[in-house]
């Protein structure tokens, strides 16, 4: 089936059942979506109701039990771990709640690392040079060489950021990015997101469970029990 070039994602009946002994669990059950390129979404839901699934089936961290799932026209299901491997690394930047940074290394080096060890890597001159750029940026100019603990949360998620897109991802999940930072940092960073997206037209999709950052968001996708159960298009998202 011939992939639609205005659609970075596609997702045909994806389904995924997990099995613990005798006990079978279906978490997805028969998902059907569409992502534009360029396109800003909010994937929401309670716990349980399928969204973390969704988003590693996404991610090509975990293959569905069935259903189809294009990626820039790519079918992802029918991939080799190593391959699916390397369709993320080229395709895809993780932004997590916990920024998952090395705690004795500088924000220079933590974004240079991809490039550094990915499968093609390059000097480390060139590295140094798309890092230091990716880090101004995201407004660190002024903390290439601070280590984590000498940076706020916000400035943390900044690195985390900086360093998912230094390879210039078509495609960027964010997982609850928001969940360890306050109130006027949360906004700061959705603005950030906002804007990124605005001018690099990565397709963004965030994974929260808060209404308040689904409200930056052009586009509100809810879960509940596995499916989809509102996939709505805002007229005015927060700014």
């Amino acid at each position: 089936m011939p992939s639609d070039p205005i659609h970075l994602i596609e997702l045909r009946d994806i389904r995924k059942t997990f099995y613990l002994g005798e006990v079978v669990l279906p978490v997805l059950k028969g998902i059907s979506l569409n992502l534009a390129k360029s396109e800003l979404v909010a994937l929401t839901g309670v716990s349980g109701s399928g969204k973390s699934t969704l988003m590693n089936t996404l991610g090509c961290l975990d293959r569905p039990s069935s259903g189809e799932y294009l990626l820039d026209g790519t079918e992802v299901t029918r991939l080799s771990n190593d391959e699916r491997a390397l369709l993320r690394n080229k395709k895809m930047g993780f932004v997590f709640q916990s920024f998952n940074l090395l705690s004795r290394t500088t924000a220079l080096a933590q974004v240079m690392l991809p490039l550094l060890y990915g499968r093609s890597p390059i000097s480390n001159r060139e590295a140094k040079q798309r890092a230091e750029s990716m880090l101004e940026r995201v407004g660190l100019a002024d903390r290439m060489d601070h280590h984590p603990s000498q940076l706020s949360g916000g400035q943390q998620q900044r690195v985390a950021l900086a360093r998912a897109l230094i390879n210039h991802p078509p495609f960027l999940l964010a997982d609850e990015p928001t969940g360890n930072l306050d109130s006027n940092t949360t906004r700061e960073v959705l603005a950030l997101f906002k804007q990124l997206n605005a001018q690099d037209g990565i397709t963004i999709l965030i994974v929260t469970h808060d209404p308040k950052v689904a409200a930056h968001c052009r586009r509100v996708i809810r879960m509940a029990d596995g499916l989809i159960e509102a996939d709505e298009t805002q007229t005015e998202e927060v700014s």
